[in-house]
């Protein structure tokens, strides 16, 4: 008699609160627990810059990452596009998109189907797939991820336990600066407990999750890379704008860990002083070309220099967005993930919740 199948769903409170990772890294200690996992994700949100792809980007990186076959794989029901969303508002689309869904419930066979949901308690709403929604369509319970920003997220996750009422298993803190952990551990974990908010666990912050590689850059940016082709691979955690004089820029650098140095294509001199301090990559703006000087020290302390033909303002805003947006696309983020989930999400209570044991191992 095949299996009753059980639903977990994985939604946040804004979008970036590393609710794709959070999956990830749920899905992965599972699996390594014995228990058998399907996936999906209703709600197509990240489709490369092609909404005529074939499969959503998190889908296929994460059904990939953990090699599930193709029958533990549900499919998107809904691009979530502009062209979707005008076609909807015109009247042109009439799917009922819940009874589309419903389509998930013959999915059985596997321990749990982990399934993410959309970035923020409202999205969705316009097709009948929010949050909410989704979760009444399929009966699963939820956990939330959310980003710490302040203490004002105990407000936030108050109004959503408010909202989701016993579908909320319970929430998933991230990002929490180091300085402010003990807080979090002492003073809002026991006050949302008491107040029927179960804390699945809070995550400090970690400047390699947070990091973008110098290949993402290229990408976001267009960049025309002049040097160490070979070294895209390589982390940015922080970003450094060099638009003052060489002394004050090079005190500013040596402050700075993993950096990307946006700088204009004629400041030799800041240049120089950015790539023999803790920089991960050059990014001049302007299209011009740097003096050979520069090329042949980057060429040798193996460090990328990226031209843009963007102005400085644009870039930085780029950049900025890029980081600590949590795309873990790289190995060395991916083992970083699972360790960080392993030690601070309590996976004993959440397998407790679903009446689900870990399979004995020879």
């Amino acid at each position: 008699m095949p299996k009753s199948a059980k639903y977990l769903l994985i939604g946040s409170t804004e979008a970036y609160s590393g609710k794709s990772a959070t999956v990830l890294g749920i899905a992965y200690q599972l699996k390594q627990k014995g228990l058998d996992i399907s996936y999906g994700k209703p709600l197509g949100t990240c489709w490369g810059g092609s909404p005529n792809a074939l499969i959503e980007e998190d889908v296929q990186f994460i059904t990939e990452t953990l090699d599930l076959p193709a029958n533990r794989v549900l499919p998107t029901v809904l691009p979530l596009t502009d062209a979707t969303i005008q076609k909807r508002i015109r009247g042109q689309d009439q799917v009922d998109y819940p009874l589309m869904l419903k389509q998930y419930l013959q999915a059985s066979g596997s321990d749990l189907v982990l399934m993410e949901g959309p970035s923020n308690l409202e999205e969705g709403s316009l097709f009948d797939l929010s949050l909410q929604q989704v979760a009444e369509i399929i009966n699963a319970k939820i956990v939330l991820v959310a980003r710490f920003h302040s203490l004002l997220i105990v407000g936030s996750l108050l109004s959503a336990k408010r909202r989701l009422g016993d579908r909320l298993l319970g929430v998933f803190i991230n990002d929490i600066p180091k300085e402010r952990l003990e807080e979090v551990q002492s003073t809002v974990k026991p006050f949302l407990e008491a107040r029927g908010v179960p804390i699945f666990g809070l995550m400090p912050r970690n400047d390699l999750l947070r990091s973008v590689s110098v290949r993402d850059l290229v990408k976001q940016l267009d960049a025309d890379v002049l040097c160490r082709n070979d070294r895209l691979d390589l982390m940015v955690e922080s970003l450094s704008i060099g638009a003052m004089n060489v002394n004050s820029a090079l005190k500013y650098f040596r402050k700075g860990r993993n950096m990307a140095v946006i700088t204009g294509g004629d400041r030799t001199d800041i240049q120089l002083a950015a790539i023999e301090t803790s920089t991960q990559c050059l990014i001049l703006t302007g299209q011009m070309r740097p003096h050979q000087d520069v090329v042949s020290r980057a060429e040798d302390l193996e460090i990328p220099i990226l031209s843009v033909d963007l102005d400085t303002l644009t870039t930085v805003e780029i950049v900025d967005r890029a980081i600590g947006q949590v795309r873990i696309h790289e190995p060395i983020k991916l083992q970083c993930l699972y360790n960080m989930m392993e030690q601070h999400f309590d996976f004993d209570r959440l397998l407790s919740d679903f009446n689900l044991k870990e399979a004995a191992t020879a």
